[in-house]
């Protein structure tokens, strides 16, 4: 009788686990296949009239990346580490109901948008931060302690000279990062030692990746004394 009861457990538990990471897939397949609406980037292109189409097609790209990370996340702070992407992220929401129906979709709850400002400490931004570094290297296979290029989503603001975009050095050996200065250049943060970055994060109900041991640590990150007005700051939850 016991043992009936065990198997019937170990059954039950392998079909809620298998229906599970069937919606999960179903929801990562509908977020990297997702096309935003030709009038929502044209909303972007008019902040931004130096963005081509072409240039609008890799801002998509880019967005998508992050809603897939937020879903990776299971729930914890991912934070935004692209100006233009927040931009493509804000308008987005004002399509009140085509937002909403994108996250049901695509995440499984409502992605909210909160300021820097409204979360608990800096510590909550910094994480946030970090675990977007990890996430993202990941969904590329990028070694995150050791990366031979930057993913999309720490590259895009550069690429595109986004003004007022954050960017990010690759090479930290070869261009130090000097504190004294950061503040006026508002970029060039280490992407491998990130801890003084603000932005925008989304925090969704459906996990970070279990590979936490590929991932590695937060490793350590730089004082942000002299960077707090880097950026504008926003976040999920």
């Amino acid at each position: 009788m016991i043992t009936n009861i065990l198997i019937a457990s170990i059954v039950l538990l392998g079909i809620v686990w298998f229906l599970r990471k069937e919606k999960r897939d179903r929801q990562l397949r509908f977020l990297e296949h997702y096309t935003f609406s030709p009038v929502l980037l044209k909303c972007v292109q008019k902040q931004h009239d130096y963005l081509s189409d072409e240039d609008m097609l890799k801002v998509s790209k880019a967005t998508k990346e992050y809603f897939i990370i937020c879903h990776m996340a299971k729930g914890k702070m991912v934070a935004m580490p692209s100006q233009i992407v927040d931009v493509l992220w804000h308008e987005f929401i004002l399509f009140t109901r085509e937002y909403e129906q994108f996250c049901k979709q695509g995440l499984g709850r409502f992605l909210h948008h909160v300021p820097t400002e409204a979360m608990k400490d800096k510590t909550q931004a910094n994480e946030g931060i970090k675990r977007a570094w990890r996430l993202a290297c990941a969904r590329e296979g990028i070694n995150p302690k050791h990366p031979s290029k930057l993913p999309l989503l720490f590259y895009i603001d550069k690429t595109l000279n986004i003004v007022g975009g954050f960017t990010y050095e690759l090479n930290c050996n070869k261009k130090p990062y000097d504190s004294q200065n950061s503040s006026s250049s508002c970029g060039g943060y280490c992407a491998t030692d990130i801890g003084c970055v603000s932005g925008c994060a989304g925090e969704s109900a459906v996990g970070e990746s279990s590979s936490s041991d590929w991932f590695g640590g937060d490793g350590g990150g730089h004082s942000c004394s002299s960077c707090s007005s880097c950026g504008g700051g926003c976040g999920g939850s």
